[in-house]
Parts: structure tokens; C-alpha cells; sequence
């Protein structure tokens, strides 16, 4: 994760539930990353996967990743390209999920209602600041331990890079 990311947005509204960022129907299948990512929000939006390209930013609502704990609901949308997610909350599970992933999830009200289906937005995270269209929003710093989780990618990557280091 840089320090500064760029990319076009897909908004949402709330309650995207983890069944429509990855359809039930797949999470018993033994299916690649890439065969994953090409049913993320399938049910939601069926252009998504199709159309997303890497470095685009989802937008949503309140209580983003509702629903099971599934990690498939995460892992479709990193293999997709997706660079952050940016809502008015996350379901707890969610949040962690994604950091652990490596996909920055962010909350701000503000930016959320501020920003537009299919625009160009900025987020500066040593700053703090989402760069839109109808102006800047700040949002709370990401605590060191969890910028290091998203600077190595993950948790996994994290973990393998503390233990090579030893």
C-alpha cells in the first residue's frame, strides 16, 4: 500500500452483506482467487467484475460486510484490484478481515456521502485525507502494527516477513 493511492470509485448504498460481495453459492467450491474475484458483487452489480480494474475504490454505506465471517467476501475483492474500501461503518469482522488482507478499510461518513458513483478520488494515508471532488475529509490515522499489516500486504505476508527477520 502506498502512501497515496488513486482510483475510480463503485458506490453502494448500506447493508452490503457478505452473501452479495461473494454469493453463498460459491463458498463450498474450491475456486482460485481469480475464479473468486470474477463473482465478487456479482448479485449487487453485475458489471462489477467484469469492469472493475485494479486500484478502484468501493464506497458504501453503513454496516459494509454484514453477515457471516467469510473470508471469500474479502479475498473476491483483492483479487478483483480493489485498493480500499471507504464506508460509513464496517461490520467488525469485516474490517479485520480486510486489513488482514491487506485492503485498507476505511471509515468516513462524511467522504461517503460526499463522493460519487464512478469518480476519481484520492486517499493520502500518511496524511490522513480522502482528496474528492467536493473537497477533503480526514480520517482517523491507521494505528502502526495495523500500517504494517497493510504495507506487507497482509497479515500473511506480515507474519512470513517478521519470521524471515528472526
Amino acid at each position: 500500500m502506498p502512501g497515496t493511492i488513486k482510483g475510480r470509485v463503485w458506490k453502494y448504498g448500506d447493508g452490503v452483506n457478505t452473501d452479495v460481495i461473494y454469493p453463498g453459492k460459491y463458498t463450498y467450491k474450491n475456486l482460485t482467487n481469480e475464479e473468486m474475484a470474477s463473482h465478487a458483487l456479482e448479485d449487487l452489480d453485475p458489471d462489477f467484475a467484469k469492469n472493475v480494474k485494479k486500484g478502484d475504490i468501493i464506497v458504501a454505506g453503513k454496516n459494509f460486510g454484514m453477515g457471516s465471517s467469510r473470508e471469500q467476501a474479502v479475498t473476491s475483492l483483492k483479487y478483483t484490484g480493489i485498493s480500499a474500501i471507504i464506508a460509513k461503518s464496517f461490520s467488525r469482522i469485516y474490517f479485520r478481515n480486510a486489513i488482514n488482507q491487506g485492503i485498507p478499510a476505511i471509515e468516513s461518513s462524511d467522504a461517503v456521502d460526499a463522493i460519487e458513483n464512478g469518480e476519481t478520488i484520492e486517499i493520502d494515508f500518511k496524511n490522513g485525507v480522502i482528496i474528492t471532488a467536493k473537497g477533503n475529509f480526514k480520517f482517523p490515522p491507521f494505528p502502526d502494527k495495523m500500517l504494517e499489516i497493510l504495507e506487507a500486504g497482509g497479515l500473511v505476508n506480515y507474519t512470513r516477513q517478521k519470521l524471515g527477520k528472526k
